[in-house]
């Protein structure tokens, strides 16, 4: 049986690229600013290895996956090719590999960030893979390139024309980054293509930096991770762990703990607190009872006078597009993310702009 880049060449990934003229730059390279993700023993990392190390296994295994991860750059070359080595691939019947394991490129035009295209891994994708991304003539491009959500960078070099200029693109205007704590939908999971994940529209829709610290199955709320939240420099945080508290006695437990724990070490932090999303009608009486002790933590709070306290009810996330907005009653797809979006992203401008 053909294959079906071979069918419709539309499909066909380049896995060797050949560009007469080009220059490859490390994404170390201090012409490129990296954003929710640092370079560390040979592999892109959310957080140091010793202290994912300390928390769980699952925190060990995927902080190595660079959801939120970014490289911010000008240049003026005509394309940009990438060639990435990569480990920890996740593969997935529910999830796109694009998403797990692709690239995404935007460019700001006229103030806005214009979706360019996706970097396709190739099906039999095993230590990584080579994409290029023509652009619209020589000139001045201000660009972001999106990581993969599940999979792990070890290592990524930029080629670019070798007569183009290349510069670390302009800051963010709001450069304070806002930290995400959650679980696999926190993380991404399942996003088509790295940037609809909702942190990422977020970033894209405020132009604000944010760092992705969603682990699938291991948001636990435990002391070491809240510890490490605490000493992190942030304008906001976002707390969206209940799908990975393993029952409503668990959550009951560690929910108002963390809350209390980082609020006492950051007094002043305004805290989004976020109950999973939830396709109406409520399924379960433990569903309810869930939300209901979110709605309990961010009552005490205002009830303690905290005016930098914030609670989105799941059920109101995905409002009247709810039956379309999963891949499996569960994880969202690009219409969940785009909602979810919606509905934060209001929330964290009135706070950065503050």
């Amino acid at each position: 049986m053909n294959k079906v880049e071979q069918i419709d060449a539309n499909f066909a990934v380049n896995t060797t690229i050949k560009r007469d003229g080009t220059r490859f730059y490390p994404a170390t390279a201090d012409c490129f600013s990296i954003h929710g993700i640092c370079a560390s023993e040979g592999k892109f990392r959310r957080m140091p290895r010793e202290v994912a190390e300390g928390i769980s296994e699952g925190v060990s295994t995927l902080h190595t996956h660079t959801a939120g991860g970014r490289i911010r750059f000008c240049t003026t070359s005509s394309y940009v090719i990438i060639s990435a080595k990569m480990t920890n691939i996740f593969k997935m019947p529910h999830f796109t590999l694009l998403g797990s394991a692709g690239f995404d490129l935007y460019e700001k035009i006229d103030g806005k960030q214009v979706f360019i295209g996706s970097g396709l891994p190739p099906m039999d994708i095993n230590e990584g893979y080579d994409s290029i991304w023509e652009l619209d003539g020589q000139k001045l491009h201000e660009l972001t390139l999106h990581f993969p959500l599940y999979s792990g960078v070890d290592t990524l070099y930029i080629g670019l024309d070798e007569n183009a200029n290349v510069a670390s693109a302009p800051a963010y205007s709001f450069p304070k980054p806002v930290v995400y704590y959650g679980s696999s939908i926190t993380q991404g999971g399942c996003a088509s293509r790295p940037g609809n994940a909702y942190p990422n529209q977020i970033s894209l829709m405020l132009d604000c930096d944010h760092i992705n610290l969603g682990f699938s199955g291991n948001a636990k709320a435990e002391d070491t991770m809240a510890d490490y939240i605490c000493q992190m420099d942030m304008s906001a945080l976002v707390l969206d762990y209940d799908h990975n508290a393993p029952d409503p006695e668990y959550l009951e437990k560690t929910h108002k703990k963390m809350f209390d724990r980082i609020r006492t070490a950051k007094p002043e932090l305004p805290i989004i607190m976020l109950s999973m999303p939830r396709i109406p009608p409520m399924r379960n009486a433990a569903q309810l009872q869930r939300m209901e002790i979110i709605q309990k933590t961010y009552d005490s709070a205002i009830a303690d006078g905290d005016q930098n306290v914030y609670c989105i009810p799941g059920i109101e996330l995905f409002g009247e597009c709810s039956e379309i907005a999963t891949v499996d009653n569960c994880h969202p797809n690009d219409i969940g993310f785009y909602l979810m979006a919606s509905k934060i992203a209001p929330i964290l401008k009135s706070i950065i702009t503050k």
